[in-house]
């Protein structure tokens, strides 16, 4: 129950920090210290866009890179794409969902479930979406350190791809995967909380099928599916 609030309220508050979910937490008769509602953001990969001195869950800062999408011109697919990971809750428990965003269509190019915030499950999803629709030129992350690790990174040199990532408390750098998160979680993940690991997987698979194949106001009310399969 506190996180699936935490996790709401920071789809609707970007900037909330420890002391703002407190509080919120509180006004629903939830009474947590703050060191625990530190913990459970960490555990829940929830953290506000502003940067901080002491950020944990940053990754070593030799494999920090800059991000390279600011006035880049997006005109095809597999052009850049953006990767992140964030927090399923279930009715009882939790998941991690990692999913890739193709920039230019908004297709869904890769996604896979796990039960921690380790990097060789994001690096999984990479594998598998380059397996299935090749390289992007660029592919964006934040800072996390999952996404800095040194498997992480030398895959991505050793297959041609540019590293990009956000800068600290720049929330528009990764904004289309972020704007996908609130998609599903609002239309699917908080309206049907699966009983189990296997069930939430094959209803997310299902739905991300609904959305690639809908229009979308982003794309000129075209379909992702469409986009992709006809330009990539």
């Amino acid at each position: 129950m506190v996180m699936k609030l935490m996790d709401k309220h920071i789809l609707e508050e970007p900037t909330a920090g420890v002391l703002t979910m407190q509080s919120m937490l509180k006004d629903n008769g939830l009474y947590c210290s703050y060191e625990r509602v530190r913990r459970l953001m960490r555990k829940s990969n929830i953290l506000a866009i502003y940067p901080r001195k002491h950020l944990s869950v940053l990754g070593e800062r030799k494999y920090v890179y800059p991000y390279l999408s600011r006035q880049l011109e997006i005109t095809r697919p597999n052009q850049v794409w953006e990767i992140d990971i964030t927090y399923i809750p279930m009715k009882q428990g939790f998941m991690y969902l990692t999913a890739i965003i193709d920039v230019y269509s908004r297709f869904i190019v890769g996604w896979g479930l796990s039960n921690s915030l380790d990097s060789e499950s994001s690096l999984k999803v990479v594998q598998q979406a380059i397996t299935i629709h090749g390289c992007p030129d660029i592919l964006n992350s934040d800072q996390g350190s999952r996404f800095t690790c040194k498997q992480y990174v030398e895959f991505l040199k050793e297959n041609s791809i540019r590293i990009s990532m956000d800068g600290k408390g720049r929330a528009l750098d990764n904004i289309y995967i972020e704007r996908f998160w609130r998609t599903i979680k609002y239309q699917y993940i908080y309206l049907n909380p699966a009983k189990n690991g296997l069930l939430l997987y094959n209803g997310i698979r299902k739905w991300i099928e609904r959305y690639h194949n809908r229009d979308h106001q982003g794309i000129n009310r075209k379909k992702p599916f469409r986009i992709y399969s006809c330009a990539a």
